[in-house]
């Protein structure tokens, strides 16, 4: 076989592995696109559950009306469009996700296999936790909190020496939006620690006692992150820095649960000793 021969042999797997690619990439594709339509004609019903953490929050401080408003013309119509882009990628994620899987598993070992597609579950489960974490517990909580800085109006009269200006909550539409799904994204992102940490364990990049040994610069990553992702009150960056050390430190559990196992399974193989120590 000469040179040219060769090239030709290996460029040929590329080709295909390229059009498979081009293949599942398009399928997600349409199968956002479709999601993104079916959230645009029900963009209505999907806002008024959105703004129920915040209704929730006026009524209890006896605002019926939480009604928000549209600071310009075209806002309506981008928050309709920004409603349908993050619904429909939430409903054409486990699609999307099984596209990349069946892409990814011919290239794997059968208990490869069986080791990534927990993992693979377990993955949008767990943003579902902390976007619903995040609805119906962090959102109450912050909206509870900004809503307290309002004022009562009061006129110059008998009793009234000066006239106060009264501080009303008008907020704007796209402005509530782009909140929720930041507090709704953040907290989903970061209940993924668990997932990933587990995995990176499982391949072997992490292990039990290193993250045990960086515990006090995670403290500090987990304070910069919830400073970062979360608005400027307090009460919502403790909470998230508590959640999200929580979930550090249920990883180390984690991890070191996959490491016990490991070490099982090379004493079973004979590739450990029955009297080396669990790392970890």
């Amino acid at each position: 076989m000469t040179d040219t021969d060769e090239v030709e042999s290996s460029s040929a797997p590329l080709i295909e592995h390229l059009a498979e690619l081009r293949n599942r990439l398009i399928h997600s594709a349409v199968a956002f696109i479709i999601g993104m339509i079916i959230c645009f004609t029900v963009w209505n019903p999907i806002f008024n559950f959105l703004t129920e953490p915040l209704c929730s929050a006026m009524a209890e401080r006896g605002q019926g009306d939480c009604g928000l408003i549209l600071i310009k013309l075209q806002e309506g119509f981008f928050v309709a469009i920004s409603i349908s882009l993050f619904g429909g990628l939430v409903l054409s994620f486990p699609y999307i996700s099984f596209q990349m899987w069946r892409f990814v598993v011919p290239g794997l070992y059968k208990n490869e296999r069986g080791a990534f597609l927990p993992f693979l579950l377990a993955s949008p489960m767990m943003f579902l936790l902390g976007a619903a974490f995040a609805f119906y517990v962090v959102m109450p909580l912050a909206f509870d909190f900004f809503l307290g800085f309002q004022q009562v109006g009061e006129q110059a009269g008998e009793g009234v020496a000066n006239a106060t200006a009264a501080v009303d909550f008008q907020g704007s539409v796209q402005e509530y939006l782009r909140l929720s799904i930041k507090f709704i994204v953040a907290f989903g992102l970061c209940f993924q620690l668990p997932v990933l940490l587990t995995l990176m364990g499982k391949a072997g990049l992490v292990s039990a006692d290193g993250l045990r040994s960086v515990r006090k610069y995670a403290v500090v990553g987990i304070l910069v992150l919830a400073a970062i992702v979360t608005p400027p009150d307090v009460i919502t960056q403790v909470v998230l820095f508590v959640v999200v050390y929580g979930l550090y430190e249920i990883s180390i559990q984690l991890v070191k649960r996959v490491e016990r196992k490991r070490n099982e399974r090379l004493r079973a193989e004979g590739l450990l000793d029955e009297d080396e120590e669990d790392i970890g």
